[in-house]
């Protein structure tokens, strides 16, 4: 990683300069009876009611509309493992794309440490002060057992957006390219290059939106995942559950007559491997800068294709999901996120755009201002029907 010097001319740095968020008051603290009204004595009497009833901290705080952003530093942007302090100005920018887009607060929480156990003890503690937990940038497999930990410890939404929001926009993607191209989901051949944080999440939420798993092949870095390796963890459960045919070998093997390549890994696939997948096919390379395939090596062999970064048509972009899902999850008092709201959630993603469908436009643009509301009302009501909503 080459380190960037800091030019007060460059537009990057001018825009950071102070950071890009603040704490504002929402109550008037002009006079004497705004003190006492907003601080003590007045305030005793709102503490009094909490402790009599911590429900209430949802009605006279700012839970109900709060979320911590929490990282640890160890797998930022594609940087890397660059620890808390840098991983800072990253959280920051979730933050305010929070508030943009969804109106939801949002507090960077950057810890100093990566052990798991710390983590949790961590976050569990602060948790009284937040309406839900966004984990952001850990790195696998760590954050894995960090998400189910916390979700198994606490009575809020926890979501991390790596896997997730990553997975809930490729599902709403794919539905809307199958559309386009008059294909169902659960007859299409789907190959995963990646197996960290957001692959695992992928695939996972492509079998949960209807793909059939028999017709899912997953890659690592060794290749095709299957039960003719040793594995353990989530990479086991992988193997039980996708690659049906038993295949084995490399990426190229795995897009043989394939219909769908979703890219998460950030390792280069050769074109001849593209050019071996099924005609009229459909290619998602997320890697950010750098794609696994370059979209127009891509767009010379498949239907559609799509990437991770703005200059290209199609971008699957996490902040089509993040805001609206919490803001859903918040409005109903959800427990926790199913697996049905973060589907919900796709659903709703793909719906925006779903009338007007080209090969250039499968997902809405991440400053659509339908996509947030949309989100949050679908996310809402999956909470209630799955019984985990609390208002």
């Amino acid at each position: 990683m080459s380190a960037s010097t800091p030019d007060p001319a460059d537009p990057v740095f001018h825009l950071h300069l102070g950071g890009k968020m603040a704490v504002a008051s929402t109550v008037p603290l002009t006079s004497r009876e705004d003190l006492s009204l907003a601080y003590t004595p007045g305030v005793a009497r709102v503490c009094e009611a909490i402790a009599a009833d911590p429900a209430l901290a949802d009605t006279y705080t700012w839970v109900s509309h709060t979320v911590a952003v929490v990282t640890d530093g160890s797998a930022v942007l594609g940087l890397g493992n660059i620890g808390p302090r840098a991983a800072l100005p990253v959280m920051e920018g979730k933050a305010v794309l929070f508030k943009q887009f969804a109106g939801v607060d949002a507090v960077p929480v950057c810890l100093d440490t990566q052990d798991v156990d710390e983590i949790v003890a961590t976050v569990r503690a602060l948790a009284p002060s937040f309406g839900g937990i966004n984990l952001e940038d850990i790195s696998a497999p760590r954050c894995f057992e960090v998400e189910r930990r916390l979700d198994e410890a606490l009575d809020i939404p926890v979501f991390h957006d790596d896997q997730h929001g990553t997975a809930i926009v490729v599902l709403a993607a794919l539905r809307n390219a199958a559309a386009l191209l008059n294909r169902k989901l659960g007859d299409l051949r789907v190959a995963v290059s990646g197996a960290g944080a957001a692959g695992v999440a992928v695939t996972k939420m492509l079998i949960a939106g209807g793909v059939d798993p028999a017709r899912v092949v997953v890659c690592d870095s060794r290749g095709i995942i299957g039960r003719h390796r040793e594995l353990t963890g989530t990479k086991a459960e992988l193997a039980d559950l996708t690659n049906a045919e038993g295949r084995q070998g490399d990426v190229t093997e795995a897009l043989r007559d394939a219909d769908v390549l979703i890219g998460v890994s950030g390792g280069q696939i050769p074109e001849a491997a593209v050019a071996g997948m099924a005609p009229g096919g459909i290619v998602f390379a997320l890697a950010n800068p750098t794609p696994e395939v370059h979209p127009e090596v891509a767009a010379r062999h498949v239907a559609v294709v799509a990437t991770g970064r703005s200059d290209y048509p199609n971008q699957i972009n996490n902040v089509l999901a993040f805001p609206g899902v919490f803001r859903g999850a918040l409005d109903a008092g959800a427990t926790r996120i199913t697996d049905a709201m973060k589907v919900a959630a796709a659903d709703a993603i793909a719906g925006v755009v779903a009338e007007s469908l080209t090969a250039d436009a499968i997902v809405p643009s991440p400053l659509d201002p339908r996509v947030a509301p949309a989100v949050a009302s679908a996310v809402a009501d999956a909470a209630r029907r799955d019984g985990v909503a609390r208002r």
